[in-house]
């Protein structure tokens, strides 16, 4: 038989289906150390492409060993990585090594976009057709979005989506740059996909990226931290990479910022500098399980005898695009929190308010705050005259002062609040000091996951993308809880607490003393003196009593 007839589609690089081979003592040992090393394998046959050395052999790095080693040995990988660090190119070795010695061996490689996809799959068929004939497998499929070997296995490249791989069966789902990823895409491929991953004991997901601010990529690697899941982490710096020192580093911020290299080689998760709760304080913001919960409400802590709380709703249409939702607080104390909330993009407006009513009804008759800028009016008077609820909060207009929450019952009382410019606005700045001063915790995934991606936009604040539903549920609160009535039935005041803790903070650095100046002119001294009420007279004052410094002395601070 002809080398032709033996090549793919003619290419003389690739080996065609069905083409025996006449094995030699060495070529069998080769196969099988290859098989059972992939480090191995990788060094010795992979063939890899050097911007500065065109063709050359693929020599890892350690970090990269550890990749391969991680790869190999752990279901759940996430690795954290600097940009042009040879991630991709190690991928392609591993890839390689499972499906040419791995019978039916399934691989999907999805990216942020389908060319980035297709870019590694054309990478991978590069270094196959570099390959020993005798190491390879017979192609029977070949082309820019997918490959299929002789022995079963197959590669396919998508774009990241939730339909990418709906319905397959995979052995190894790699994520390229999975943080580059549109963020309500992230939530939807893990919602769709991931059931298709648990149904296999030895599915692997390998997801490499250079972080992009906090989304589900940052939720996954903190979570992976606090052992909330089961990935193994590979976090490399840019300094382990051959070649790259501090003088390196003084150029590459030299020609970009500062900023762009924390994230791009630093690998910090820094939020956008648009965010509403500053980046430094979302990192710090974790989430914890509820004590119980359904596909719609989570409870995060029971109600307690004796304890208040704010219901604040905010409601949608149904029909699967932004979410009816409330959240419940509890505000008996400083710092106030999130006890409950409920989500959900197909409930019926008809239906809504009764979940809301069950579930305030259960938190202490909760004092419910509707938002009525849509048809949230209708939620509000069917709480209110068909369910009888007695604590649906209502509001009038007070001039420049705009709406302020009311306990009237005059013609001018209305039902909820109004979402206005001026209402937005104090709410965010509102809901920025509690968080930010920690007179709030919000301890739910979903809202915390919100908040990430809640952004200046404009003159105001809303989504990135996706959605901010539950997050305006808390802005609507941090405004309700600035109203006098709020506060007079909730006995907290957060600015004054804050003025007290800061006037507390002040007073513990500010130590007593007295003054000794040196000058040209005579010595002169200051004398201070403590009184029982803890207060400070000086020399000079009027109160002043030398006696009181026999008994609580006196402080000298020399300049």
């Amino acid at each position: 038989m002809s080398r032709v007839n033996e090549s793919y589609l003619g290419n003389q690089n690739l080996k065609r289906s069905n083409v025996k081979h006449s094995w030699t003592p060495n070529e069998v040992n080769e196969w099988l150390k290859c098989s059972q090393d992939p480090e191995y394998f990788i060094e010795k046959y992979i063939k890899i492409v050097n911007v500065d050395r065109g063709l050359v052999n693929f020599n890892l790095y350690d970090y990269q060993k550890d990749i391969v080693k991680l790869s190999v040995n752990e279901r759940f990988v996430i690795c954290k990585m600097p940009r042009q660090c040879g991630k991709t190119t190690t991928l392609v070795g591993i890839i390689l090594w499972y499906i040419l010695f791995h019978q039916n061996y399934q691989v999907a490689i999805l990216a942020h976009k389908l060319q980035q996809a297709r870019e590694i799959l054309s990478r991978i068929q590069l270094a196959y057709e570099h390959l020993p004939k005798w190491i390879q497998q017979g192609i029977v499929e070949w082309n820019k979005g997918n490959i299929e070997l002789e022995n079963g296995s197959k590669i396919l490249a998508s774009a990241t989506s939730s339909s990418a791989i709906r319905g397959g069966s995979f052995n190894l789902v790699y994520l390229d740059e999975f943080a580059f990823v549109e963020n309500n895409m992230q939530e939807s491929f893990f919602a769709s996909v991931y059931p298709t991953i648990s149904s296999g004991q030895t599915t692997k997901v390998l997801i490499t990226s250079t972080p992009n601010g906090l989304n589900m990529f940052y939720k996954i690697w903190t979570d992976s931290e606090e052992g909330k899941n089961d990935y193994k982490r590979i976090d490399v710096h840019w300094s382990e990479v051959p070649g790259r020192d501090e003088v390196w580093k003084k150029e590459t911020i030299r020609n970009t910022s500062e900023d762009q290299f924390r994230v791009e080689f630093e690998c910090e998760f820094i939020g956008s500098a648009h965010t509403l709760i500053s980046a430094t304080k979302l990192r710090t913001l974790r989430s914890i399980p509820p004590e119980a919960s359904n596909p719609d409400t989570r409870i995060f802590k029971q109600p307690a005898e004796g304890r208040q709380y704010v219901t604040v709703v905010d409601t949608a249409r149904g029909v699967q695009g932004d979410y009816s939702a409330f959240v419940i607080f509890d505000v008996s104390e400083l710092p106030y929190r999130v006890v409950a909330s409920y989500r959900n993009n197909m409930i019926s407006p008809l239906l809504y308010p009764n979940i809301v009513y069950q579930l305030s009804k259960h938190y202490n008759r909760a004092y419910i705050l509707v938002e009525t800028n849509d048809i949230g009016e209708q939620i509000a008077n069917i709480l209110h005259h068909d369910l009888e609820y007695e604590n649906v909060l209502t509001t009038v207009n007070n001039g420049r002062s705009g709406q302020v929450i009311s306990p009237g019952f005059g013609q001018a009382t209305r039902m909820g609040v109004k979402t206005s410019k001026q209402v937005k606005r104090i709410g965010c700045m509102g809901l920025k000091t509690q968080v930010e001063s920690d007179k709030l915790i919000i301890n739910d995934e979903r809202i915390l996951y919100e908040l990430f991606r809640f952004v200046n936009i404009g003159d105001s604040y809303e989504a990135e993308e996706g959605h901010d539903d539950m997050v305006m549920c808390c802005v609507l609160f941090a405004w309700a809880m600035e109203q006098s009535y709020m506060k007079e039935l909730t006995s907290v005041d957060l600015r004054q607490r804050l003025e007290q803790e800061n006037e507390d903070a002040l007073d513990e650095n500010m130590l007593p003393f007295g003054i000794i100046n040196r000058g040209e002119a005579a010595l002169t001294t200051m004398i201070a003196a403590k009184r029982g009420d803890d207060s400070w007279l000086f020399a000079g004052d009027q109160e002043f009593d030398e006696s009181m410094l026999e008994k609580n002395g006196s402080y000298g601070w020399t300049h």
